[in-house]
């Protein structure tokens, strides 16, 4: 059977929001797809049903550029419930070990924060989407298959640990992308000698954009103008350095063509403008050469003239 076509109207740009708890990723973009009417949508990185904070909706030509902030780095303020560890390291696993919690004095905090900061290792959890001969860690974990993980090397920013409470744990992390929260936590909790799991989650900012620019799910879904929300496509890509481009170039790029450029001191992926200050996309230092890495359609370039 033939599914029919998903229809939608040409809507493009961001609009940042506020995860509420209790929802999948997916399941606020395609209320704010459907809100809007749009043809298309996407998120730039999931967060867990549990979680709460910014997801950057993507709509139309803006899904383009959503990898580019899966590879930026993140912030987030956790709360983690010591004395207890669950089967998937937050609040909707089961309870698998339970200890005593020690006194935690201020040096100890000192000492972790300076240990887990940095560069340094993580396991992936079993509850995942890391793949393992090609299926998803966290479906093999629903079938109580454990399978061996390689480390991987995540940086930690920065760490500022506090103690509201003896068997509470608060984090505000800033961190490189691939994290997981879920483990930093789980490992903190594990040189404690207490264990450790994750009962809330918010992320605070992505690539440089914050929480506090975020509008409320609710608050968007009941406005009779949602369209007052939408930024503009390139509010995923400020956080790269930006580079203007005379006709002649952005003419080359926009048909796949790389350009020379004067030598400049920065390699690296930049943000695109033409010589009206379009945004085009990004594009890839390398040397001389400015090459395309994901670009607007040169339909949308030619109707945002009009």
């Amino acid at each position: 059977m033939v599914r029919p076509k998903r229809r939608g109207r040409p809507v493009h740009g961001v609009i940042l929001v506020n995860k509420p708890a209790g929802m999948t990723s997916n399941a606020v973009v395609q209320k704010i797809r459907a809100r809007l009417r749009a043809a298309k949508a996407g998120h730039t990185g999931a967060l867990d049903p549990l979680a709460t904070g910014l997801l950057p909706v993507c709509l139309g030509e803006a899904t383009k550029f959503g990898q580019v902030l899966l590879n930026a780095d993140k912030g987030y303020l956790a709360t983690a419930r010591l004395g207890q560890k669950t089967d998937t390291g937050d609040a909707d696993g089961e309870i698998v070990e339970t200890h005593e919690v020690p006194e935690i004095l201020p040096q100890d905090l000192a000492e972790l924060e300076a240990r887990f900061s940095g560069e340094i290792e993580q396991i992936p959890p079993m509850y995942s989407a890391v793949k393992h001969k090609g299926t998803p860690l966290h479906k093999l974990a629903r079938k109580g298959v454990e399978v061996e993980r390689k480390p991987r090397s995540v940086v930690i920013h920065q760490l500022s640990l506090s103690q509201p409470r003896s068997d509470q744990l608060q984090a505000a992390v800033r961190c490189s992308k691939g994290t997981y929260i879920r483990v930093l936590m789980e490992d903190i909790g594990d040189a404690l000698g207490c264990g450790a799991h994750i009962t809330a989650l918010h992320r605070t900012e992505v690539a440089g954009l914050s929480v506090d620019q975020a509008v409320e799910l609710e608050t968007l879904l009941e406005d009779d103008a949602p369209e007052q929300y939408l930024q503009a496509i390139d509010t995923l890509v400020q956080h790269l350095p930006k580079f203007n481009l005379d006709a002649a170039q952005k003419h080359s790029l926009l048909h796949g063509q790389p350009v020379t450029i004067s030598p400049r001191s920065e390699a690296g992926d930049v943000r695109l403008y033409g010589p009206g200050g379009d945004f085009i996309g990004v594009g890839v230092i390398e040397g001389t050469q400015l090459k395309s890495r994901r670009l607007v359609s040169v339909e949308y370039v030619q109707n945002a003239k009009a």
